[in-house]
């Protein structure tokens, strides 16, 4: 007997049920909650001791159970608050690979009230002390690499894997930690639902990264939308449930922690259901293969990227791979064409793709199972606490069919944008939040992104603003005129090129381009390619680069 999805959203959402929901007021609000959710990350941490010798983090050789974890996290959030004078509402930055540390000082930063600011390791040294000059951080814990850029920062360095002596004044994260003793507990804090948690830093479409302010309700929720979306497509798909919600996920993380889907959509729901997190240094497809038949991984999380290059490695046959039940994928769009390569690939593996954004906590909407291979080019169906709108340009919600912006509201998105008041209104307002995506839902409720209203574009889960590329480019002496643009690539999703008009009299290669960036923007960044023009490049009569004209005139679509 098939089920409808109102079925199954009234059988796991009814009274007594993991996923009942509840009403209530968020900042004048009232919206659908998870009822039985964390109430803050601090909850959340407490809870997962009682995994206690289970394998939490599993990083090269080592591995680290919950009980471990939450020792390491207890004692540093001792010397944060006590040594360090942190307290509640303060900032404190990551800026660090994935490495087991990042878990630990993170969950040490929320255990005390403080504010969680991940930074982009992929940053330069101007943009990372960007990042802790807006969020006002006075502390920063980085790992070695970060740490030599951030010297000068003007906080206190916390350093971790060093790899060579600390630098001048800073502390050594080991050395603060020590080792903690079963007795080890947090120190006392005073944290609501509605306290500021975390600050993830996301670009803006004048090209300054601003920083997406969630609170702890915002994390105590989205753990619990992530096992929703899985048991709803068990359920749809007519297995039992409960044999889903109960099963122990070993997860291979292919994207960095300082990402909403690395943080949001894996690290807090293996933290909350008691499963593994196995971490790579970096992401390669051929250790990762190699990861998955070691530590008998359940389930892959990525980007499109990460799914594309798994597929298409050399050594995909090579492996024992048959503990991998699934690979999901979001924070890009995933053309049809991969969930068609899955399935020849890695038949009786289930696909899964989310739609999500630092804005909503990561997911919001999801597609998997019969529901993705009937609605491929679709991200799914909202799950049950998230209200979706397609809206016109004048606020108004359109009817089935009709596109417009992507409109969401639900407890998963955030407070707003830190110290950008006129941004916050602009994009929050009654609970809603403009994604700036353009959209359409179907008769089934399933919906399709057409296209980014904000003019960006996004190379394998990492967002690029033009704005940002153009005016690095307009430094150099050489530029007269400069417009970003995505390049279709079946790898990245798209990479990034830019079309330029030189100045007269000058002359400039693409290399020497590329080369002149590269102290300035991160290597994603720097377009791979770039093309001379000796005419005016298009514009409407307001001036604006008229960049779907450019795109069909340079790419011939």
């Amino acid at each position: 007997m098939t089920v409808t999805h109102d079925q199954v959203r009234e059988m796991l959402t009814g009274p007594g049920q993991l996923f009942e929901m509840d009403e209530v007021e968020i900042r004048g609000v009232t919206m659908r909650t998870w009822k039985h959710a964390p109430v803050t990350f601090r909850a959340m941490l407490e809870a997962s001791r009682f995994h206690g010798d289970k394998v939490f983090l599993v990083y090269e050789d080592e591995r680290i159970t919950y009980e471990e974890h939450y020792r390491r996290a207890a004692a540093l959030a001792g010397r944060l608050a006590g040594d360090l004078g942190v307290g509640k509402g303060d900032r404190v930055a990551i800026a660090m690979r994935n490495y087991p540390e990042w878990v630990v000082a993170f969950s040490a930063v929320l255990a005390i009230g403080a504010v969680a600011v991940p930074l982009n390791a992929w940053w330069t040294a101007p943009e990372l002390e960007y990042g802790v000059r807006d969020s006002g951080a006075a502390v920063v814990i980085a790992d070695g690499e970060r740490a030599a850029r951030l010297r000068d920062a003007g906080a206190v360095l916390i350093v971790t894997r060093p790899g060579g002596d600390l630098p001048p004044g800073a502390l050594d994260l080991a050395d603060l930690i020590g080792e903690p003793g079963p007795d080890v507990t947090l120190p006392p804090a005073e944290i609501a639902p509605e306290d500021p948690a975390t600050i993830f830093y996301t670009s803006g479409t004048t090209g300054s990264p601003k920083g997406a302010l969630g609170s702890h309700r915002n994390l105590g929720q989205a753990p619990m939308t992530v096992s929703y979306a899985t048991v709803r497509s068990a359920a749809l798909a007519g297995k039992d449930p409960a044999s889903v919600a109960g099963g122990r996920r070993v997860v291979l993380l292919a994207v960095p922690l300082f990402h909403a889907t690395g943080c949001f959509a894996v690290l807090l729901p293996v933290m909350f259901t008691g499963g593994g997190v196995v971490l790579m240094y970096r992401w390669d497809a051929g250790r990762a293969l190699r990861l998955i038949e070691r530590e008998k991984v359940t389930l892959i999380t990525g980007v499109p990227t990460n799914a594309w290059q798994l597929l298409s490695h050399p050594d995909l046959g090579r492996y024992d791979i048959s503990s991998l039940g699934g690979i999901s994928y979001g924070g890009a769009p995933a053309p049809p064409k991969l969930l068609e390569q899955i399935g020849d690939r890695l038949p009786r593996r289930q696909a899964s793709n989310g739609y999500g954004m630092t804005e909503t906590t990561a997911l919001a909407i999801f597609n998997s199972g019969a529901g993705y291979q009937e609605h491929p080019g679709s991200v799914g169906l909202p799950v049950a606490v998230c209200d979706v709108e397609i809206r016109g340009p004048l606020g108004e919600p359109l009817p089935a069919g009709e596109v417009g912006e992507l409109c969401l509201r639900g407890p998963g998105v955030i407070t707003g944008y830190w110290n950008r008041p006129e941004e916050t209104a602009s994009t929050f307002a009654g609970g809603w939040l403009r994604t700036g995506d353009l959209a359409r839902v179907d008769e089934e409720g399933y919906v399709h992104i057409v296209d980014r209203a904000k003019d960006m574009l996004i190379r394998g889960g990492e967002n690029v603003y033009c704005a940002e590329v153009e005016a690095a480019l307009y430094e150099h002496p050489a530029v007269a005129d400069a417009a970003v643009i995505g390049v279709p690539d079946e790898e990245f999703g798209e990479q990034v090129g830019a079309v330029l008009r030189l100045r007269p009299g000058t002359s400039v290669t693409a290399e020497e381009l590329q080369a002149f960036l590269r102290g300035t923007l991160a290597p994603f960044k720097i377009p791979v390619r770039i093309w001379f023009r000796e005419a005016e490049l298009p514009r409407n009569p307001g001036g604006k680069i008229l960049k779907n004209r450019l795109r069909e005139e340079t790419l011939g679509s």
